[in-house]
């Protein structure tokens, strides 16, 4: 029994001896180091620049002017003036119909009016001789009745005599209605001539803008009915409308920066992240789209390199005022707690404190702030899970940025506030 109670004292001389060959802990209290020593800890500067407000959607392009062409006369269509898909100017020659008939008309027209010309001065001759034979018959009748009351000629004669005359007088009221009968049928002729010409001029169909032009729809040697048929469509694409809609909830700002002036808009084609169209705000539709709960509205673009096409869809941008001087900070920089948002804001002696903020705009990777904070102001983007109030930091080296550890704010990729291709972030407003 003496032998066994030796072994099982063994093992605890053992540990008692390691533990008196152990080295005595580290006093953290006395290193000032809260929770195992300083924190690794990426950080970035708090820089002051303008900042866009922007409201960012997808529009879609539209021909500022959309013109179907179609005949006015009828005829064979003998001449087709351009190809598919060209673009002409206006008064180019697009079509030409068969003319003939349309000459023949006119020329029947006019041979018309020299016929009632002609008439007109017969019709005036006529009045001249009835009006001198009046003028003879009434002196001729108050001769007879002057010879009468004489008792040198008969009642008969008289009364014959006075008959004649009244028959002049009714003379010369035919020439006269039949001289406005041919001044009428001249302008009726007049007008058939007019008529004539202008659908001769019909013969000839020239482009009413400066466009492209589509589909043709009809071919050359067909023949075509007046207003009966589209034969071509042309879109005026210099300039052109980009149309999109917006939130119902950013009408109240639209309008307000719309009264100090034009807004600017910048279109980009979804295949060309670089062809950036720029233009001005021109439509505001007068109603909200109660289904949607969006308004219309129309960016006016001059599209002198043709990069926007009607139909395709766009990516808008629709600045509407630049926030002078203000706070930019990286978004990893934000945290969100129990009292809202803030950021660690790091010491000149190595320790954080909190800063409450408010977050504005988004401008890619950097957003823009109010608080408590200072250009130049150094705070944390990376590590703040191990952080709390008060504990001291080192700053990682070799991360981006060199050795202050962190990308400045409103450095790198979208400086400025500007995405690849000009874009911007919708929020904030």
């Amino acid at each position: 029994m003496p032998k066994r109670g030796f072994f099982w004292s063994i093992p605890a001389i053992v540990c008692l001896f390691l533990s008196a060959c152990a080295p005595p802990p580290a006093d953290n209290a006395k290193s000032g180091k809260k929770g195992g020593g300083d924190v690794p800890v990426t950080v970035a500067k708090v820089s002051q620049r303008d900042v866009p407000v922007e409201v960012q959607v997808i529009g879609n392009v539209e021909a500022y002017t959309s013109i179907t062409v179609r005949a006015q006369v009828g005829g064979q269509l003998i001449k087709v003036g351009f190809n598919e898909g060209d673009y002409v100017k206006k008064d180019d020659v697009l079509f030409q119909i068969d003319s003939r008939p349309y000459e023949a008309a006119l020329q029947q027209a006019q041979a018309s009016l020299q016929m009632n010309n002609a008439n007109l001065l017969q019709a005036r001759s006529n009045l001249q001789r009835d009006q001198s034979q009046q003028v003879y018959n009434k002196a001729q009748a108050a001769r007879y009745a002057q010879l009468f009351k004489e008792g040198v000629i008969s009642k008969d004669q008289t009364e014959q005599t006075g008959t004649t005359a009244d028959i002049s007088v009714h003379a010369v009221e035919a020439d006269r209605a039949a001289i406005a009968s041919m001044e009428a049928q001249i302008k009726a002729t007049q007008a058939m001539i007019e008529t004539a010409k202008v659908n001769l001029s019909y013969c000839i169909i020239k482009s009413p803008l400066d466009g492209r032009t589509g589909n043709l729809a009809t071919k050359q040697g067909t023949i075509i009915q007046a207003n009966s048929q589209d034969l071509v469509t042309i879109n005026q694409v210099q300039p052109i409308y980009v149309t999109f809609n917006v939130p119902e909830a950013q009408l109240a700002s639209i309008k307000k920066y719309m009264a100090n002036g034009k807004l600017a808009v910048t279109a980009v084609p979804q295949d060309d992240p670089n062809g950036v169209e720029s233009g001005f705000l021109t439509f505001l539709d007068n109603s909200v789209d109660a289904s949607t709960g969006t308004i219309k509205l129309k960016g006016t673009f001059p599209n002198t390199q043709r990069r926007l096409w009607p139909g395709e869809f766009v990516r808008v941008t629709l600045r509407l005022t630049t926030m002078k001087d203000a706070l930019v900070v990286p978004n990893q920089a934000i945290q969100t707690g129990q009292d809202g948002q803030f950021v660690f804001k790091v010491n000149e002696d190595k320790k954080v404190v909190t800063v409450p903020v408010v977050s504005g705009i988004r401008m890619d990777q950097d957003i823009a702030i109010t608080g408590a904070l200072q250009p130049n102001d150094t705070v944390v983007t990376e590590g703040q899970l191990r952080l709390a109030p008060g504990s001291r930091v080192v700053v990682r080296e070799g991360r981006p940025g060199g050795k202050g550890g962190g990308r400045p704010a409103g450095a790198g990729p979208g400086a400025g506030g500007q995405r690849p291709g000009g874009q911007a972030s919708p929020t904030g407003l």
